[in-house]
């Protein structure tokens, strides 16, 4: 679908409730891979592949560095619609232990003179056991799995959820992904904090060590942290062995915005993140001198802002809220610009100009 056939469903989409929209979207690309003359219709449409964009992360191959952010596809029920549209890796939840609601709707809202979006979901997602039989089911790109803590479940008490998960689930995906970052689960960001977060991942790594020392796990932070704070969390990760960092999650800030709809409450996502989350994937890869692999997630609409990103010092990047306003295409824009990009360069790979602007 071009941008212009987009344009015309998007005006479909956006006089629905945007959770419902959302859910649309994602049912019909549940459906779309088991149709054979719209799977082969859509890989027309999205297909594009460059032995530039082939790019190694935390041992891993990826076919191109663009992934599809954790929120997306919560319950892991549109993988392969996903891959169609050419992604290189999605990460599926955040999952807990047990299934939950998550907040009261309405828990999404759209600002769309800022082209962002609020939300307030709360980790709503089917539970482990429902959501691991279709983990296990044969893929062609790389799955990463964010997991979180279950909303009854004491902030003390937290590392039993993500062991138990980790366990239960480390076999079944490419990469984990530990959220303490999100603004929606009451508590949660406390995790980052330099003596809980000591505590909470000597347990965790223990583990990881234990039962999956080669499956990468990675942390995901939020784009509100302080440069003291986050420094200190450098060290805590890079002493633990933690894999990677994910930069950034939604933010509270509400600063610059046009859109009447910015006094909801929850996190925000989309083009307002685009140089908050730069900043903090530019000084976590001076800081620890581009040896912690970055994912960058924030603000990422269009090949430019994907490519900002990457210079920044992120070596794999993951959209959401730029498909809401994009559209499908987005992925295919994006991959075309950063090998465009590099062919202009005379470079070979994404992993030559990682970093390139700290």
């Amino acid at each position: 679908m071009r941008q212009s056939g987009y344009r015309a469903l998007r005006h479909v989409l956006f006089r629905l409730d945007p959770e419902i929209a959302h859910n649309i979207s994602l049912y019909l690309l549940a459906v779309a891979p088991k149709l054979k003359p719209v799977r082969r219709w859509l890989n027309h449409l999205f297909d594009y592949n460059n032995p530039r964009l082939v790019t190694s992360v935390f041992g891993l191959r990826f076919v191109n560095p663009v992934g599809i952010a954790a929120g997306y596809d919560k319950n892991a029920i549109a993988v392969d619609g996903l891959g169609i549209l050419g992604a290189g890796h999605v990460e599926v939840g955040t999952i807990t232990p047990s299934s939950q609601y998550g907040n009261q709707r309405p828990r999404i809202f759209r600002l769309s003179e800022d082209s962002a979006l609020i939300n307030r979901m709360g980790f709503p997602n089917h539970g482990m056991e429902t959501v691991a039989p279709r983990l296990a089911k044969p893929r062609s790109i790389r799955l990463g799995l964010n997991i979180g803590k279950g909303s009854d479940t004491a902030l003390e008490q937290s590392v039993s959820d993500y062991t138990k998960m980790i366990a239960g689930l480390q076999h079944l995906v490419d990469y984990l992904v530990v959220n303490i970052s999100s603004p929606n689960t009451p508590g949660l960001r406390a995790l980052q904090g330099h003596e809980l977060l000591d505590r909470f991942l000597l347990p965790v790594m223990e583990l990881h060590t234990e039962v999956c020392p080669d499956r990468p796990l990675l942390v995901k932070i939020s784009p509100d942290i302080t440069i003291s704070d986050l420094d200190n969390l450098l060290d805590i990760v890079v002493r633990h062995g933690v894999s990677g960092l994910i930069a950034t999650n939604s933010s509270l800030n509400r600063g610059g915005l046009s859109d009447p709809t910015h006094i909801e409450t929850g996190g925000l996502s989309g083009r307002p993140l685009h140089d908050r989350s730069n900043n903090i994937i530019r000084h976590i890869y001076r800081q620890t001198g581009g040896q912690l692999p970055i994912i960058g997630v924030g603000g990422i609409d269009n090949a430019r802002a994907a490519l900002d990103k990457i210079r920044s010092g992120a070596s794999l990047i993951q959209v959401y809220t730029g498909l809401v306003y994009r559209g499908p295409g987005l992925i295919r824009q994006i991959k075309l610009g950063i090998a465009n990009e590099l062919e202009n360069l005379g470079v070979d790979s994404v992993g030559d100009i990682v970093g390139v602007s700290t």
